[in-house]
């Protein structure tokens, strides 16, 4: 299993990864191991998809990194339930 990944920085801005192991990938990213989220720590975990081969994966999120992919995710993934 793949997984595509939203983690939310610091600064509000969306962080989208992908990896095959999505807890050790999030914790290296907590951690700071990682310089593409090292300055915006910390991080948390918004939401993720799971998808069945790396190739997938990779695809959702190149999508996920354009304007609509954003716009999609948000919508979609990202969006608190109103209170």
């Amino acid at each position: 299993m793949w997984y595509v990944y939203f983690l939310e920085l610091r600064n509000g801005d969306i962080y989208v990864g992908s990896t095959n192991d999505l807890r050790r990938r999030t914790e290296s990213h907590r951690l700071g191991n990682l310089p593409s989220t090292k300055a915006y720590l910390p991080v948390a975990l918004k939401s993720y998809i799971a998808v069945e081969t790396e190739a997938n994966a990779r695809q959702l999120e190149r999508y996920f990194k354009t304007g609509s992919g954003k716009a999609f995710a948000t919508k979609r993934f990202l969006q608190t339930a109103p209170r």
